[in-house]
């Protein structure tokens, strides 16, 4: 039995922070209405919904109105694919996407292209990055939306989305981003960045999960997934989780109060991460871009190993890491976003994903330099990559 666990794992999940907890309690229980009730405890809790609505607009140099609330980060992507491609088909058929994409938008586009809709593939270049002249040149007097994430959920590469947004909005198509990464971790400005569109997510920031947010800017025209009850401005009908919505709105004021100073911390523990393991681990690398990346990212790769026995291995000393999108962990073949980068598919089964987040300290991290090259040597003795390479 592993006496404790030292989580690297933040990209995945957050634990929710206990403030956050304090501020959803009274919504379980004595504010437990329903916000469409006209009753005086309906209005409280729709007073609250508002309240996490405008922190949140806020963030973002948003109007209040153009934030709504969904059930999931995955949720919200579709609604952007779907209800953007329905609502404007008579604009055009043609969607443009990275090769990097978190596997719900890429499965979004394939679903659409069964819809008789055209889905265009970005290459990135070998950090992950989108060119934007790149998107200049794809598009065409059809397309009707420029999907392009924010910072990968992998390799943590950060795009140019302000310049991408701008082409965009010259040339009069809606842009969108999956901020879900990114969101917290660094600013973001829908004005300046030019962004039509935003996906983010609760369960990543040290909210609870079961929560998401779609930025609309206002008078886009787009097709809701859910009808009913015409909840969320009739974009997304369904009883409203008032208590998870609370809480993702506390998230969001504490991480946006701590963002500067909490991302020099990550980036000095990230960077000693990178630096060390490329020095001391033989036939290391690292994935993504090396500067332009997020503060709590590092994706390293290891020669002559697999990746689902490295993080076995890691598991048996307590250090919880990934290879890579939680949401694709169970399957075999290599991740999309590695091979896209130019990655063989032995290079992309031999990479880690260390997350970093805000209880992860530095003995921690000395904890991690410390066990994972022996994790390494072990592996590659046993490894059958090794032998077919000498």
């Amino acid at each position: 039995m592993k006496n404790k666990y030292y989580y690297f794992d933040y990209a995945a999940t957050t634990p929710v922070d206990s403030q956050v907890v304090k501020a959803m309690t009274p919504y379980f229980s004595s504010d437990f209405a329903n916000t469409m009730s006209l009753h005086s405890m309906g209005q409280i809790a729709k007073i609250a919904l508002e309240k996490s609505r405008e922190i949140i607009a806020k963030t973002i140099n948003a109007n209040s109105g153009e934030v709504f609330f969904t059930s999931s980060a995955t949720e919200s992507n579709n609604t952007v694919m779907k209800g953007i491609a329905l609502a404007n088909k008579s604009r055009g058929n043609h969607i443009i996407i990275s090769s990097i994409e978190h596997a719900c938008i890429i499965e979004s586009a394939k679903w659409l292209e069964g819809q008789g809709f055209n889905i265009t593939k970005i290459k990135v270049d070998k950090y992950g990055a989108v060119n934007p002249k790149d998107v200049e040149q794809l598009i065409t007097n059809e397309t009707i939306l420029v999907s392009i994430i924010h910072a990968s959920n992998e390799i943590g590469t950060i795009q140019p989305i302000k310049e991408i947004g701008a082409i965009c909005r010259e040339r009069g198509v809606y842009f969108h981003t999956d901020a879900s990464q990114s969101f917290g971790k660094i600013p973001i400005d829908v004005e300046k960045m030019n962004i039509d569109l935003l996906t983010a997510s609760s369960h990543k920031m040290y909210g609870p999960k079961g929560v998401g947010l779609l930025y609309i800017r206002e008078g886009m025209i787009i097709t809701p997934l859910l009808s009913g009850g015409g909840q969320e401005g009739g974009l997304r009908a369904s009883t409203v989780n008032v208590s998870g919505i609370v809480g993702f709105g506390k998230a969001v004021e504490l991480c946006f109060k701590e963002m500067r100073q909490e991302s020099r911390r990550l980036i000095k523990m990230r960077d000693r991460i990178i630096k060390t393991t490329l020095k001391i681990i033989p036939d290391s690398y690292l994935n993504g871009d090396p500067k332009n990346r997020l503060p709590n990212n590092a994706n390293l790769r290891f020669d002559f190993i697999e990746g689902e026995a490295l993080i076995l291995m890691l598991d048996s000393y307590g250090i919880e890491a990934s290879t890579g999108s939680a949401c694709s962990s169970v399957k075999l073949e290599p991740s999309h976003v590695l091979t896209a980068i130019g990655l063989k598919p032995q290079e992309a089964h031999g990479s880690l994903r260390i997350s970093l987040g805000r209880y992860t300290t530095e003995k921690d991290i000395d904890y991690l330099l410390k066990q994972l090259p022996i994790v390494v040597e072990r592996l590659r003795k046993l490894s059958p990559f090794k032998a077919l390479k000498s």
